[in-house]
């Protein structure tokens, strides 16, 4: 939740959630159908809930396959966190939340089998351009995916000569040149805070990314959050943040932060880390400055 939002504000829904952007002035249409397009063309590319997507073309057609310009960063990502977390955090989840329920009709009842989570090395090879699959396999990039898209729209505002904007999409948002207090929401409650962040309003960019076991949770402790070496929704968990320079760190960051992930991950790429587990412990970093209610 943006407790400082900026003076007009453009809201609309797209891959599964509600988007706002926070601007100075009103945006103008040709930008904002751009904006449009360039979401339409990411979930086109990445969703495993559209059968037109590469994603899904992908799960029906083992081989070779070429990627979009913008695979590089996200897939790197993936792999570096992937690494980090001893294989805990993988896109190769995406048939295992299929057997939980979570597919693209949101059937949300789990089959009576559980679906094996390839390694990373077993199914899938990539070279920053072509992805090569030895098997059918369904990537879910929603680890970060979501973060990686808000830097694309905000790059494309920059790039429309909008400088100074805020892009959130339900959570996971980036601010640049303005400065925010952010309050962490409460998992149990949306209308509590367990402490407020304040993002740099200066030359850096800033990016808060937040994630929480209840987002998308069905049946008996049922979630997205899936341990990629077990096979099974995490427990232990329920909430986290994660402040970096740009979302698709946050984003998955705050992914990781429901794993044992080396802490080296967070150190090297500067990252100011929150998150809650079951029992209420809250647990921060050393560089978090934020405020806790305690």
């Amino acid at each position: 939740m943006i407790v400082d939002p900026l003076p007009v504000a453009w809201t609309f829904d797209a891959i599964g959630t509600s988007w706002r952007i926070d601007t100075a002035e009103p945006i103008p249409d040709a930008v904002r159908s751009t904006i449009t397009d360039r979401v339409e063309h990411f979930d086109r590319d990445w969703s495993r809930f559209r059968a037109d997507s590469l994603v899904s073309r992908i799960a029906r057609e083992p081989g070779h396959h070429a990627l979009p310009d913008d695979a590089a960063p996200l897939l790197e990502l993936f792999r570096e966190l992937y690494a980090a977390s001893g294989g805990r955090v993988s896109p190769l989840v995406g048939r295992a939340l299929e057997s939980l329920g979570y597919d693209a009709t949101y059937r949300l009842v789990p089959t009576a089998t559980r679906e094996h989570i390839p390694a990373w090395e077993e199914a899938i090879s990539w070279d920053g351009a072509f992805l090569d699959t030895v098997s059918p396999v369904l990537l879910d990039v929603g680890a970060a995916g979501k973060g990686y898209l808000v830097d694309l729209v905000s790059a494309l505002l920059c790039t429309a000569g909008i400088p100074e904007h805020v892009v959130d999409a339900s959570g996971d948002l980036r601010t640049r040149g303005i400065p925010l207090r952010v309050a962490l929401e409460h998992p149990a409650d949306p209308t509590m805070a367990i402490g407020v962040v304040e993002l740099s309003g200066g030359p850096d960019d800033a990016a808060l990314c937040a994630s929480a076991a209840n987002r998308r949770a069905w049946g008996d402790g049922l979630h997205h959050l899936l341990d990629a070496v077990t096979g099974e929704p995490t427990a232990d968990v329920v909430a986290s943040w994660a402040i970096a320079s740009d979302a698709l760190t946050a984003d998955g960051a705050a992914t990781a932060l429901f794993f044992d992930t080396d802490p080296a991950f967070y150190r090297d790429r500067g990252i100011t880390t929150v998150r809650m587990f079951a029992t209420g412990r809250v647990e921060t970093s050393a560089s978090f400055t934020g405020e806790l209610f305690r």
